[in-house]
């Protein structure tokens, strides 16, 4: 278990806040440009939630990206989806870098979609998932229901506003016959990840709400279990999402931004080094060792 990076996970959750909270472009305070100035293309704000690190990873990519062909980019942290949809239809965030519109977030697509730009997909083979350690002895979720006890009867999920945990309390739960017999218990990532950290050093059984592409799968060793009958969702497409008339005034960056597109292999070395390799407060280094060694293999990345 990276514990540098647990304990700035569960940092950013004691941390959380509903609002908007401005912060500072990532690249001011570790070497990068960020200055904007006359020569500036225009000021681009990303939005995102750190705990969520398909969204923390891009992020970091796009203002790196953004801000070698010209754009001084803002980065705007934020610890649900709904105040980020929202902030994304009214403008005050220009582009939300790892979206789900499809599935996991199409309820807020229909309350936002209208003022909703799409840029593109870069990434098409993401999933929400139900997940136990390796050493647990189940491999369905049909396993569940016989074996409350072994849980205490809880399913440790994350924010009260993510897609997933309406999938999984709206779906799953019922689909599968476990109300009355399981608790969906949804606080963070942050606390969802502590729950599952102080489990699994104990050996103690443990089911949690997860999703592919996370760098915690393969970290602390989880294994999907079986959905025979669907309840999850399907497979789905991330997109980069931006305000309405993003297009018509950042042509440059909605043209390089809609050009990227990620495989299995790129996309997880990016998590990777943003979160556990370099982790935080060096992302920016992250971003760049992973330029070098995968920015040719992705058309339109800005690499010099």
């Amino acid at each position: 278990m990276n514990k540098r990076h647990l304990t700035g996970m569960l940092a950013l959750g004691a941390a959380a806040s509903l609002t908007l909270a401005g912060c500072a472009s990532g690249n001011q305070t570790e070497g990068g440009s960020g200055a904007g100035g006359e020569d500036s293309l225009g000021t681009i704000t990303l939005g995102y939630l750190p705990s969520w690190t398909d969204g923390l990873s891009t992020a970091y990519l796009l203002e790196d990206q953004l801000e070698k062909i010209g754009y001084t980019v803002e980065m705007q942290e934020l610890t649900e989806a709904g105040p980020l949809y929202a902030g994304l239809a009214q403008g005050d965030v220009d582009i939300y870098p790892s979206a789900w519109p499809e599935l996991t977030h199409a309820s807020y697509m229909e309350t936002y979609g209208d003022q909703i730009e799409d840029l593109g997909a870069y990434y098409d083979n993401a999933k929400l998932t139900i997940a136990v350690p390796e050493y647990v002895d189940i491999t369905s979720i049909e396993d569940l229901a016989a074996n409350a006890d072994r849980f205490g009867g809880q399913i440790y999920g994350i924010e009260p506003g993510a897609g997933l945990t309406a999938q999984t309390q709206d779906s799953m739960i019922p689909e599968y016959g476990l109300e009355g017999t399981y608790e969906l218990v949804t606080s963070s990532t942050a606390a969802m990840l502590t729950e599952l950290d102080t489990a699994i050093a104990a050996e103690r059984d443990i089911v949690v709400t997860s999703w592919r592409p996370f760098w915690a799968n393969e970290e602390y060793g989880l294994k999907d279990l079986e959905d025979p009958r669907g309840a999850m969702g399907d497979t789905e497409a991330l997109h980069f999402l931006a305000t309405g008339g993003f297009a018509e005034e950042y042509p440059e960056a909605a043209e390089l931004i809609g050009k990227i597109v990620l495989d299995d292999e790129q996309y997880g070395a990016l998590e990777d080094m943003v979160v556990n390799e370099y982790g935080e407060g060096r992302e920016a280094e992250a971003i760049t060792a992973w330029l070098e060694q995968y920015g040719s293999q992705v058309d339109g990345l800005v690499t010099d």
